[in-house]
């Protein structure tokens, strides 16, 4: 029995019921790839479900507002996914008379659709054989064929496409693209999978080497910048406060955030008031430190040590809202997590 026919069998007798399984739209296919990027099954459902909810359709969501998008995003993080999501429907609709590409190669012309996606879209949706490289295939390969090239190396990349090609079938790839990541996600596992039940143990070079907690092999990441956010929360007597819409090309674009000091290194109060522009409205404002600790939020290159700072004012402030109207804006999960707890105890 091959490679690709042990993990069919294995996928029929072990794969996941899942929304988008049901379907052939690649409309609801693309956009289940785009929420999965970087995000795991589980978490990920409840956003695939309100946005198939919400946008039925690709012309619903391309006439959607970006903050509706944005807003429906929140907490998945990445947030040019979902921008990006948000422009390729619009071309989609515009361009394509509503009708996804039905090629690889037309599909990778789509703005945030790459090689994995367009190779998962082309095989699942028009039955291309297109084989799809994602995390869990590399993981699957590496172990499997004992490959130590490192996965994001140019030579590795290169190397895994075309051995995931080899072995592919490609009279089955719908069902055999997803068979392999799925053996990826819940059989050959990042760390300590069971390979006591794995069908591909009596041939696995990672089992028979040791080797199996080893592949696959990355390059040493990019260095983790610290960044520190002071935000200072305005609260007015009647209970209002300012928010402001982040612009530039820099994290969490177009989402909406306390005003924001950033600082070279955690500050005290005195340093924190020292930005006029921002104290000139918040004049005789009373600052309170409301996390004693930084709260680090790990972002993929960037760590931001982060304290919210309470300033009450005695008179409301020009431009103000009240707390309850903040539900309506698109925030950070950072914020939306402070906002959870804040409610609970100030209100």
């Amino acid at each position: 029995m091959t490679f690709s026919q042990r993990i069919l069998l294995w996928y029929g007798q072990n794969k996941r019921c899942l929304p988008w399984r049901d379907t052939n739209d690649p409309y609801k296919i693309w956009l289940s790839e785009i929420i999965l990027q970087q995000t795991r099954v589980a978490q990920g459902m409840p956003y695939y479900l309100a946005f198939v909810k919400n946008f039925p359709t690709v012309h619903d969501l391309a006439n959607a507002p970006e903050e509706k998008v944005l807003k429906l995003w929140q907490g998945l993080g990445y947030y040019s996914r979902a921008r990006n999501l948000h422009t390729t429907a619009k071309i989609v609709v515009g361009s394509y008379d509503g009708q996804f590409p039905n090629t690889y190669n037309e599909l990778l012309k789509l703005k945030g659709v790459g090689d994995y996606t367009a190779s998962a879209i082309a095989s699942i949706c028009f039955e291309e054989p297109e084989p799809v490289v994602d995390g869990n295939v590399y993981r699957v390969l590496s172990r499997y064929y004992g490959i130590d090239l490192p996965i994001n190396s140019t030579k590795g990349v290169k190397y895994f496409k075309a051995l995931a090609r080899s072995v592919m079938d490609g009279n089955e790839i719908r069902d055999y693209n997803q068979a392999i990541m799925e053996f990826g996600a819940i059989q050959c596992i990042p760390k300590n999978p069971d390979c006591s039940i794995c069908p591909l143990n009596d041939s696995c070079i990672a089992l028979q080497t040791k080797c199996v907690e080893k592949l696959p092999v990355k390059k040493n990441k990019t260095k983790v910048r610290r960044r520190y956010f002071n935000y200072v929360v305005p609260l007015t007597p009647s209970n209002g406060t300012l928010i402001k819409q982040r612009k530039g090309n820099g994290i969490w674009r177009n989402l909406w955030e306390f005003p924001l000091i950033e600082s070279e290194k955690i500050i005290e109060e005195e340093e924190l008031t020292q930005n006029s522009e921002l104290f000139s409205e918040l004049l005789n404002a009373k600052i309170e430190k409301y996390n004693d600790q930084p709260i680090v939020h790990k972002l993929s290159h960037q760590h931001l040590y982060t304290t919210f700072w309470i300033a009450r004012t005695d008179r409301d402030i020009e431009g103000a809202i009240s707390f309850d109207e903040l539900e309506r804006f698109a925030v950070p999960v950072l914020i939306a997590e402070f906002l959870e707890t804040f409610k609970n105890s100030y209100f």
